[in-house]
């Protein structure tokens, strides 16, 4: 198949769907279809791993909408898949209509969350009925986790739905010749002390101040901040970063928190099995649509975060993950003592993690996503 992606964000830019369109378009190629991406004007244009990349999108609006248009014909595209984000696409309401103006060619969008965004807080119903306006529209609907395909099952008049979870934007890379001792001391990390690793861009809804209140409450424990702090997308997560940072200087953590940063791969795989165990304190609980927690199942990560909001037997408590209650330093904190004190449960919660994480690997993804093209197309 010819396969045309429209995202709002691309590597280079920072962000989990651009990093998701990228992994899925990569795992596609190698599935041997013709992949197409048109995205934001940030992005360099060209050829890179077999996909054809386009970056020119000033902004969403009427303009860019006949600009897909007209891309999706020249690349004769037998299918558009619109990767939505709100922040990804600037809160750009006109991104609703693109199924509609794509006229004959077969638009499947990818709704990788259904939540009100951080930076609309206010949107309320108005911004479900504009995404349910979008999924009647699309001749095809892929969500990332089930209490999504729920509530759009429950509204009904779909063309059809899928729910095809994402991978780890993350490959198990570590550099020649890793030796995680030395790439602690390497990192200033006491040989006796417990270190603890935070994975992903700082925003309201990842819980970091609740990891920070925690690390005060447990002695003798470091916290590696593993990843870029803001992204390329949310301009609500600089607000975050610096209220993060006022906290670490209030708490008196500024000896016991080291950024990483934004790396390359190898990088943060070294990182991410340098720590003892990872903490995911997400406000919202955790899913199998947050990149960061599929991440840490694929590094096979000890991983403490929060109970889901509503059903995910894929993760039970001290299996997959350590769950604590969100919103609560006491009990990250406690979890955090607990899991430094008992290595066996360490060793069991990372075996697990690893196979769960085979349940999500790019090439299965990448075979269930053509497979719902390929119906979406004949229908």
């Amino acid at each position: 198949m010819r396969i045309g992606f429209v995202t709002g964000e691309y590597p280079p830019l920072q962000g989990g769907v651009g990093a998701f369109t990228h992994e899925l378009a990569r795992a596609l190629v190698e599935q041997h279809h013709a992949i197409y991406v048109l995205t934001d004007h940030r992005v360099p244009s060209g050829s890179v791993d077999a996909i054809h990349v386009e970056g020119r999108v000033q902004g969403w609006n009427r303009a860019s909408l006949f600009a897909v248009r007209h891309w999706a014909q020249v690349n004769r595209l037998d299918v558009v898949n619109l990767q939505y984000e709100a922040a990804a696409f600037q809160m750009a309401q006109l991104v609703h209509l693109m199924p509609r103006l794509l006229g004959a060619i077969p638009t499947i969008t990818t709704f990788h969350d259904l939540l009100v965004p951080y930076l609309f807080p206010k949107a309320g119903s108005l911004r479900f009925r504009a995404l349910l306006a979008l999924a009647r529209a699309s001749d095809g609907v892929i969500v990332t986790n089930a209490p999504d395909e729920q509530r759009l099952r429950a509204e009904g008049e779909l063309k059809r739905l899928c729910n095809i979870p994402i991978g780890s934007n993350i490959a198990v890379d570590l550099p020649p010749g890793y030796d995680r001792a030395a790439w602690r001391a390497k990192l200033r990390i006491p040989t006796e002390a417990t270190l603890v690793g935070y994975f992903g861009f700082i925003n309201a809804s990842k819980g970091v101040d609740t990891l920070l209140e925690a690390l005060a409450q447990v002695t003798n424990t470091h916290l590696l901040m593993i990843g870029g702090r803001t992204g390329s997308s949310d301009p609500t997560n600089q607000q975050a970063a610096d209220e993060i940072d006022r906290l670490i200087a209030g708490l008196g953590l500024q000896s016991r928190v080291q950024w990483v940063g934004f790396v390359e791969g190898q990088q943060v795989s070294a990182n991410l099995i340098a720590c003892d165990m990872l903490a995911l304190p997400y406000r919202d609980g955790v899913s199998l649509r947050r990149g960061s927690f599929m991440a840490a199942l694929a590094h096979s990560c000890a991983i403490i975060t929060t109970h889901p909001d509503g059903d995910l037997p894929e993760v039970q408590d001290r299996v997959q993950a350590l769950l604590v209650p969100p919103n609560s330093p006491q009990a990250l904190a406690a979890a955090i003592r607990e899991l430094a004190a008992d290595p066996a449960l360490r060793e069991s919660l990372q075996t697990n993690a690893g196979i769960l994480a085979e349940r999500f690997t790019w090439d299965h993804i990448a075979a269930q996503t053509a497979a719902f093209y390929r119906d979406s197309i004949g229908a």
